[in-house]
């Protein structure tokens, strides 16, 4: 068969050679002038041309026979196997804190002395400014004379009734005199403590708004005299889609990143919202942040990465490899049959995919563990197709 398939491609092409070489006879034809002649030669040639091509794909098909892989597609694999998967879902969200807070005086007056300048560090209950009593303190010195008369007369008068001496209504009148001064110190002690502005928990006065000598009260408008804030217990505030209600809950692991400061930390959520708002159907979540250098502020935007869904072990693959047929079906291409040349079939598997990270699929059926998975050259491959693997 060889032979003979060699001895009509010789033929042919000692024919052809011998009709194209024949320059003369194919000019003066066309040259003749003899349209029949002309289309009978072009008729001749075509044939001679078309058997010629036939025969050199019989050798072509032969050669591919016998070397093999020559003409195979080459591909690289990647073998299916558990790996832990964690997904994310991506949010913005404002840093707060719950210590930010502005000062306002209990009471009317002219702000008589101020004890701190901004920028600078206080304890819990520190003295942050008074303000003029009026007199009141005044008062408190007299109450506090009364009431110590009030104690003498009624310590020496009730020595007198446990002796029996006197009459019962002046160890009464002593003792109600002496009651009614003590609470009345009380009352004016605890008055005067309004006229006095403290530090409600210990951190940094940001702003000293009201300068000494001005008139301040405890109400309307630019009224604060101080505001204080806290920068060790920050938080991110995070409004989030209610359909991750059910998978974002307290102690779910998250990731910060501030971009102002390129600073990446981790975090758990601290509280979840009860209540979803029907503007953005939304719910609120907090996630503490570490501040032990305080660079973070107040109002600083915040992306944070919730961990809605892991899972320990989970086949994953890229999202490259993934195609879609007409039906809209995902499906892969996996080699099988590979011999020990690292030659094999093409094999088109559906899948069903779950969530996605990145370029990282989840698959939830149509792989096992071990499969080889076809990888670069996926979209180049056909159902049934030779192939040769060439990884590393």
């Amino acid at each position: 068969m060889k032979k003979y398939i060699l001895s009509s491609i010789i033929a042919s092409a000692v024919l052809i050679t011998s009709c194209g070489g024949d320059k003369t006879s194919v000019q003066e034809i066309a040259e003749s002038g003899d349209i029949k002649a002309i289309r009978a030669k072009k008729k001749e040639l075509s044939t001679l041309n078309h058997n010629l091509l036939a025969d050199i794909e019989v050798l072509d098909e032969a050669i591919r026979k016998i070397s093999g892989d020559r003409n195979l597609p080459l591909i690289t694999t990647l073998s299916a196997s558990e790996e832990q998967f964690m997904h994310f879902v991506e949010l913005q969200g404002d840093i707060a804190t719950k210590k930010n807070v502005l000062i306002y005086p209990e009471m009317s007056g002219v702000l008589y002395r101020v004890y701190v300048t901004e920028g600078q560090r206080v304890k819990k209950g520190q003295l942050l400014a008074s303000i003029d009593d009026g007199g009141m303190s005044s008062q408190l010195i007299q109450l506090k004379t009364q009431l110590e008369l009030a104690k003498t007369t009624f310590e020496r008068q009730k020595r007198l009734w446990d002796q029996n001496v006197g009459t019962e209504i002046q160890f009464l009148q002593a003792k109600s005199n002496y009651e009614s001064q003590e609470k009345a110190v009380e009352q004016l002690t605890s008055q005067l403590a309004k006229f006095k502005i403290t530090a409600p928990f210990a951190g940094i006065i940001d702003d000293v708004i009201k300068d000494q000598g001005t008139v301040v009260a405890p109400s309307g408008p630019g009224s604060e005299v101080f505001r204080i804030i806290n920068l060790s217990n920050m938080y991110v505030e995070v409004a989030v889609p209610e359909n991750y209600i059910s998978s974002i809950n307290v102690g779910t692991e998250v990731e910060v990143y501030i971009p102002v400061l390129d600073k990446k930390l981790k975090s758990k959520v601290r509280q979840t919202g009860n209540f979803i708002n029907p503007q953005n159907r939304s719910f609120t979540v907090e996630v503490p942040v570490q501040n032990a250098d305080e660079q973070i502020k107040p109002n600083m935007t915040a992306v944070v990465k919730i961990n809605d869904y892991s899972n320990e072990k989970s086949i994953l693959i890229p999202q490259s490899i993934i195609s879609e047929n007409a039906e809209g079906k995902q499906y892969v291409f996996m080699a099988y049959e590979v011999d020990d040349k690292n030659i094999g079939l093409a094999k088109r598997q559906i899948v069903e995919t779950g969530k996605t990270q990145g370029d990282i699929v989840e698959v939830t059926s149509g792989i096992k563990v071990g499969d080889q998975l076809i990888n670069e050259g996926a979209r180049n491959v056909k159902q049934g197709q030779k192939v040769k693997i060439i990884n590393g």
